[in-house]
């Protein structure tokens, strides 16, 4: 049974003293680079779950959270590594929220936030690679790695009477790792892969990487790609030459792009993302069309529970140094204790300072398993009359 750390404000001490009036938290997002058209969603969600613990003013004796953004630009490992480098040194954040894609999380978390002792929750790094990762007990994230995604990916393309695929992947972390992980799944199951191959991002022109998969053959083309970058460029390509009427799409290319850049051209595909329904989604969603921005965002419920379990963590371990309320992490996102929703974090603090456990849910039904990673729920997704549906979630 975890026990959860009585917070008073007479005991609230830090390593280096009482709590300050302020608690910045940083959110380093690719506000530029191939998914920028994300970034300003998720942020806002981070920034949500900040405002509601600040309102509630039960935080460490009625402290202010701030948070402090950071571009990690997604692709640039060295300057995601900077960014966190600034905001962990200069800007003084206990915390983070990020990164946001898998090669430039491993970079800053390896290079910056484990030599200095801060905890990172990443609200859509998805590499198998992190499950494995030594990452001394301070990297978490509250989406699902792509080995699941994979298998999900697998049975909506044979649910859909599809046996063959050719598949092309962003030449990165993410992009590998959701095609070798893919690929295995889904010849597992009788399926096969024509064809497996890289595409780099921010090229002109991609006639030529299009023709190898036209050459190659498939009932419909994966694209574990990017919908702001070349993703688009190869999904282009193909539309425009014939080469495939079908297209699979995992959850870096399920964004507002695909349906103004594209819209009827890709009616009848369909493909995936990391979400979840039922009453903490639709909360969610209430508070974010409250708050002025868009809750339906591809990771943005994520980030909601990202910054609120950093914080929830705080709280339970009475302390803001990350060395210590890493150890809460885990206690705070599973049972047993009172569910806890959005909208509900004042309620979590008082449970918790009352000594009594949570079991934080949040937005996206959140179950940390293994090595501090989701359990994770998906949203299928089809497009029908220009526009993303949903179909269901698995």
């Amino acid at each position: 049974m975890k026990k959860l750390l009585l917070a008073s404000a007479t005991l609230a001490l830090t390593a280096g003293g009482a709590f300050a009036d302020e608690v910045k938290l940083g959110i380093s997002l690719g506000f530029t680079g191939p998914l920028e058209s994300m970034s300003p969603a998720m942020a806002q969600g981070a920034e949500l779950a900040m405002k509601e613990v600040s309102d509630s003013g039960k935080f460490m004796g009625g402290a202010t959270v701030v948070g402090v953004r950071g571009d990690s630009t997604c692709i640039d490992s060295a300057a995601a590594s900077a960014t966190v480098e600034k905001l962990i040194t200069a800007d003084g954040v206990k915390g983070i929220v990020g990164g946001m894609c898998s090669g430039e999380t491993v970079a800053s978390l390896q290079n910056v936030a484990m030599p200095k002792g801060v905890v990172m929750i990443s609200p859509s790094a998805t590499s198998p690679a992190l499950s494995t990762l030594e990452d001394n007990g301070l990297f978490f994230r509250t989406s699902p790695s792509d080995a699941r995604q994979s298998e999900v990916m697998t049975d909506i393309i044979m649910e859909h009477g599809i046996k063959s695929v050719a598949l092309t992947y962003t030449n990165n972390d993410y992009g590998k790792g959701l095609a070798d992980s893919f690929a295995a799944a889904f010849e597992a199951k009788g399926g096969k892969v024509t064809i497996n191959a890289a595409h780099d991002d921010g090229k002109p022109d991609y006639s030529a990487e299009v023709a190898s998969l036209a050459s190659a053959g498939g009932e419909a083309l994966v694209i574990a790609g990017y919908v702001d970058q070349g993703g688009s460029g190869i999904l282009r390509g193909a539309l425009d030459t014939g080469a495939f009427s079908t297209f699979v799409f995992p959850d870096g290319m399920v964004g507002g792009k695909l349906e103004t850049d594209f819209g009827k051209e890709v009616n009848g595909s369909f493909g995936q993302m990391p979400s979840s329904e039922g009453e903490g989604k639709d909360k969610f969603l209430a508070a974010a069309t409250a708050a002025g921005f868009d809750g339906t965002g591809v990771y943005s419920g994520e980030a909601y529970d990202a910054a609120s379990l950093i914080l929830l963590s705080m709280a339970a371990a009475n302390s803001t140094d990350p060395a210590v309320y890493k150890g809460k992490v885990m206690d705070v996102a599973n049972a047993p204790g009172e569910k806890i929703l959005p909208g509900e974090l004042g309620k979590a603090l008082d449970l918790i300072a009352a000594g009594q456990d949570i079991d934080y849910q949040g937005a996206t039904s959140v179950e940390l398993i293994g090595a501090g990673e989701s359990a994770g729920t998906f949203r299928e997704i089809e497009i029908k009359d220009d526009k993303i549906e949903t179909v269901k979630y698995r």
